[in-house]
C-alpha cells in the first residue's frame, strides 16, 4: 500500500479526526508498537540516506536564494524552508498533489530528461495576486490559469529556475529551461508511473499565506551525479569554492591599495654647518655617477632599479630591472 496519501484521503482523515471517528490515542499506541515494513524489491531506492541529505543541503541554499528573490519581487515577507526530501514512485507523487495545480515542466541541461516544479495553487495565486498589486491573500484551491496569469507565472518561474544554476554550481553547471505549464497531474508524464523520483518539498510562506512547492527530479536524471552526491564531496567542494572566492576578494582589495613609489637619486651626508651655509647655485655631490642605476622603493621596500630621465616636460624614471627577493641588496 502506498505511503503517500492523495489530497482527498488527507481531507477525509482530517474530517475523521475532527468528528472523533478516529482515536488519536489509539493511533499513538499503534505507532509505538513494533511494525514490519513492507519493502518492494521491484522499486528499490536509488539513492542512499547520505545522498538525500546532500540534496537537502543543496536545496537549503536554494531556499535562501528563493526567499531573497520572492521577497524582492513581491515586496512582502517571504519564508521558504525545506520540509522534506524523499524518493517515491512518480505515480505516488502525482497522486499526492492536488488536481488542478500549477505544474511547471522544465529541462536541466546537460542532464537528461525533464523535471517538475509544482506550485500549490494557494501559493501560485497568492504570487499572482501580489504581482497584480493585490494583498496576496488567496483562497483559490485550484482552477485553470487565464492567458494573462499564465504569462505572469511563466516569468516568475523562469526567475526561480535561474536559481538552479547557482544552487548546483559546486557539483555541475546546469541551465534550467521552462518547457511548458500544465494543471492536470494525470496528463503530465515525464517518466513511467513506477519510475523512482526525488521529491524536494519546500514549505513556503508569503505574508499570511502558507503552502507547498514541490520539486520533482527523476532518479534517472540524477544518476550521473550519484558519485558526487555525498556530504564529504559537497563540503570539500564548497570549502574550496569559498576559499577561491575569498582569495579573489582579497586580490581585488590589494590591487586597489595605494602604495607610495619613491625614486632615490642619491645619498650624501652633510654637517649642520654645511646645511646652514647652503646657497642658491651650490652643488651637492650625491656620490653617484650620472649613468648609474637608482633605487626605486615601494613603500619602505626596495623593489626596482631604474634610470632618471624626462617624459615630455615631466621628470620620469625608467625601470631597468626588478630587485630579487632575498638578494644582498634587498632591504
Amino acid at each position: 500500500m502506498s505511503e503517500v496519501l492523495s489530497q482527498s484521503e488527507i481531507d477525509a482523515l482530517l474530517s475523521a479526526l475532527q468528528s472523533g471517528e478516529v482515536d488519536v490515542e489509539a493511533i499513538r499506541e499503534e505507532q509505538n508498537t513494533k511494525k514490519i515494513r513492507v519493502y518492494d524489491f521491484r522499486r528499490p531506492n536509488k539513492f542512499s540516506k547520505d545522498q538525500l541529505n546532500t540534496i537537502e543541503v543543496i536545496y537549503d541554499n536554494f531556499c535562501r536564494l528563493l526567499t531573497t528573490l520572492l521577497s524582492g519581487s513581491l515586496r512582502t515577507r517571504v519564508m521558504v524552508k525545506v520540509a522534506s526530501v524523499e524518493q517515491v514512485t512518480y505515480e505516488e507523487f502525482t497522486r499526492s498533489i492536488p488536481n488542478p495545480t500549477i505544474l511547471n515542466i522544465f529541462s536541466l541541461a546537460p542532464l537528461e530528461g525533464k523535471a517538475i516544479l509544482e506550485i500549490n495553487p494557494v501559493i501560485g495565486f497568492s504570487i499572482i495576486d501580489r504581482l497584480f498589486g493585490g494583498p496576496g491573500f488567496s483562497t483559490i484551491k485550484g482552477r485553470p490559469l487565464t492567458e494573462i496569469e499564465k504569462t505572469v507565472m511563466e516569468r516568475i518561474v523562469e526567475k526561480i529556475l535561474s536559481l538552479f544554476t547557482e544552487t548546483w554550481a559546486s557539483l555541475i553547471h546546469v541551465d534550467a529551461f521552462l518547457e511548458n505549464i500544465e494543471i492536470n497531474p494525470q496528463f503530465t508524464q515525464i517518466v513511467s508511473p513506477l519510475e523512482m523520483v526525488v521529491i524536494i518539498t519546500l514549505n513556503t510562506q508569503i505574508g499570511e499565506t502558507e503552502g507547498l512547492i514541490n520539486i520533482c527530479l527523476p532518479c534517472l536524471m540524477l544518476e550521473t551525479l550519484s558519485g558526487k552526491l555525498n556530504t564529504k564531496f559537497w563540503f570539500t567542494t564548497n570549502i574550496k569554492a569559498q576559499h577561491q572566492d575569498s582569495s579573489k576578494f582579497i586580490q581585488k582589495v590589494v590591487e586597489k591599495a595605494r602604495i607610495p613609489l619613491t625614486a632615490v637619486l642619491g645619498k650624501t651626508s652633510l654637517t649642520v654647518k654645511e646645511l646652514l651655509e647652503l646657497q642658491v647655485g651650490d652643488v651637492i655631490d650625491l656620490e653617484r655617477k650620472k649613468d648609474s642605476e637608482i633605487e626605486i622603493y615601494a613603500g619602505s621596500r626596495l623593489k626596482f632599479y631604474g634610470k632618471p630621465g624626462l617624459l615630455g616636460s615631466k621628470l620620469a624614471v625608467q625601470i631597468s630591472r626588478i630587485q630579487q627577493e632575498g638578494s644582498e641588496d634587498n632591504e
